[in-house]
């Protein structure tokens, strides 16, 4: 086979194999209940970091001492969702960092800029009318979780 053409065609394989390889990916079925249960825990605990963080930022703290905090408080963070968390915030005007020594080390301390304190009264004010939405939700699900029985229709209710 004339090189030329075997580079195109290795090309043109690669990207069908690259596209099934991404496209069977997506959609695999999740293969265990434990995983889907994981999965969507930590879908759920990533929509609370960001109001984690800029809380535990009312005081100025250090990524490590950050990261600590969170994790002694029950929201644990790992060094490779902090830090890009850390920087996305900053560049959003929401934080404030200061490259300092301290204990011979040079450290970068963060604290809420005028910005993020507002943002986080903001967000809090939301967590909270959220938080009120989604009780009446549950406290007006069966208790035992059972399914509601529902009346067929034309059929008279209690």
């Amino acid at each position: 086979m004339d090189p030329s053409l075997r580079s195109g065609f290795q090309k043109k394989k690669l990207d069908i194999t690259v596209h099934y390889i991404l496209c069977y990916t997506q959609y695999m079925p999740h293969s265990t209940k434990d995983d889907l249960f994981e999965n969507l825990r930590l879908e759920l605990r990533r929509g609370c970091l960001v109001l984690a963080v800029l809380s535990a930022l009312r005081s100025e703290q250090y990524g490590y001492t950050l990261r600590k905090a969170l994790v002694e408080q029950g929201m644990g963070i790992d060094e490779g969702t902090l830090y890009p968390l850390l920087r996305r915030l900053e560049s959003q005007g929401l934080l404030a960092s200061e490259w300092r020594e301290q204990d011979k080390r040079n450290k970068r301390f963060y604290r809420l800029s005028p910005e993020g304190e507002s943002m986080l009264k903001l967000l809090l004010m939301e967590w909270q009318r959220l938080n009120r939405s989604l009780n009446t939700v549950l406290e007006s699900a069966p208790a035992d979780g059972a399914q509601g029985k529902r009346a067929s229709p034309g059929t008279p209710t209690k």
